[in-house]
């Protein structure tokens, strides 16, 4: 399995804000990744509502 194919600043963030090493970081398998960012956007809309409106799509008619 390769790393991941991302910048430097962008997986210092991700491993930041996900809490995970670095090293752990880049190794992981992608679709384990992809679902712990989906779980962080969940967290992140769940307690304030939505910060950015972007997630509103349903409520249009």
């Amino acid at each position: 399995m390769k790393p991941l194919q991302i910048s430097p600043e962008t997986a210092q963030k991700l491993a930041k804000q996900l809490n995970v090493p670095l090293e752990h970081l880049m190794h992981m398998p992608q679709h384990i990744l992809l679902q712990k960012l989906a779980e962080l956007a969940k967290q992140q809309t769940e307690p304030g509502g939505e910060p950015d409106g972007s997630d509103s799509s349903n409520q249009r008619s």
